[in-house]
């Protein structure tokens, strides 16, 4: 028996939706509270050493954070090629105007205190406000999109069309659904940036991240449910139409998909997935309470389970579609007919079982390390050293 049919096509192209969705995740519970911090910079902190208390409660972990995102780009590239080619494809300006924002973080780690200018470390602190606001809000507007479904369409050969200019499909993504959702994602990781400042600073950093995390974690809780309301009842959503072939060849134009219900009926057909959003609003309100009560760690550890309820709503909601097409429904791409080869996806099923451990356990352990608060003696302790 060849080695790679120990696991069936159809489990593993579940296994790897899984796991995509495990590196988005673990993407935004790890820079997702460095974007936080980021947005929250020219507001929590009100002189030059506390903001520099602020950024260095990130400096020593966002380069490992982003991991995740290079992995979840790598997962996409490598197990869900056409996910890759259409979503880059028409996302294309959106991922760049992503990109620009996130080089501005290394940028402005690096060179915001090089030199001893009010005006000079002030611009450096909004182009860090930049740098962890836009992909926030980016992210939850892509999301939204998704969740209407994108407007492309396949040809025979598989080659994805895109009507309308750059700038035209750029600016149709801004529609009023989707900023809702960038809406909720952005309050989502200023929350979880709040806690996070809660763990690792003090005095009045600390009180004023978390008067503000008070405040997002409601706002997340009230946009996520208006969000949610609008998914069940102002938005189309897909279904099959015929049965799909799980272990079938990678071509969505085999499958015949219809648009017009409601994104609703995954919960009748699968009453489990509920579990989701519960999830999602538990988290965030408890995470709100705990921000509110002056509970450090279990604030952060509160709005982790937030952020994961949320997202997994969103994935056990819209599966087996990955990504639909408003313009073209049976152009849709989902799980059974948008994967790698099954040989390819064993291979890479070995690659992380060996690899994703050791990362989770670097991880770890650089957290331990690294643990502990930032002070404004630190800072003026080690001003030649620290961001």
């Amino acid at each position: 028996m060849i080695l790679y049919e120990l696991f069936s096509y159809d489990f593993l192209r579940v296994v790897w939706w899984l796991l995509l969705g495990v590196l988005l995740i673990g993407f935004a519970l790890t820079d997702g509270f460095d974007m936080g911090v980021g947005a929250l910079l020219p507001f929590v902190g009100q002189t030059d050493t506390e903001r520099r208390v602020v950024i260095n409660t990130v400096g020593p972990v966002w380069e490992g954070n982003q991991v995740w995102f290079i992995l979840g780009g790598g997962a996409i590239f490598a197990a869900w090629p056409p996910l890759y080619a259409v979503s880059f494809s028409g996302f294309y300006l959106a991922m760049f105007l992503i990109l620009a924002a996130l080089i501005l973080r290394p940028v402005g780690f690096k060179y915001r205190s090089k030199r001893d200018s009010a005006a000079w470390r002030s611009g450096w602190d909004w182009a860090l406000f930049v740098g962890g606001a836009v992909p926030a809000l980016v992210f939850g507007v892509a999301v939204g999109n998704v969740l209407q479904g994108v407007p492309f369409e396949l040809t025979p050969d598989l080659y994805p069309l895109y009507p309308g200019s750059a700038f035209g499909k750029l600016f149709g993504l801004l529609n009023p659904f989707a900023l809702l959702c960038g809406l909720v994602s952005l309050s989502m990781l200023l929350t979880h940036g709040a806690a996070w400042l809660s763990i690792k600073t003090e005095g009045f950093v600390q009180t004023r991240a978390q008067n503000i995390g008070g405040i997002t974690g409601v706002a997340t809780i009230v946009l996520y449910a208006v969000a949610g309301l609008w998914l069940a009842f102002g938005i189309d959503g897909y279904a099959l139409v015929t049965e799909a072939a799980p272990d079938g060849p990678s071509n969505p134009l085999y499958t015949e998909v219809t648009r017009g219900v409601s994104w609703m009926a995954a919960y009748a057909d699968r009453p489990w997935i509920a579990i989701a959003p519960v999830l999602g609003f538990l988290g965030m309100a408890m995470a709100v309470r705990a921000i509110r009560s002056g509970g450090e760690v279990s604030a952060l550890l509160w709005s982790k389970l937030g952020i994961f309820g949320a997202i997994s709503s969103v994935g056990l909601t819209m599966f087996p579609f990955i990504l639909p097409s408003s313009l073209s429904p049976d152009s849709s791409l989902t799980v059974w007919d948008s994967s790698s080869s099954h040989q390819t996806l064993f291979v890479m099923l070995v690659a992380t079982v060996i690899f994703l451990p050791l990362i989770l356990a670097y991880t770890a352990w650089v957290y331990r390390v690294l643990w502990g608060k930032v002070t404004e003696d630190d800072v003026a302790g080690n001003s030649e050293t620290l961001y």
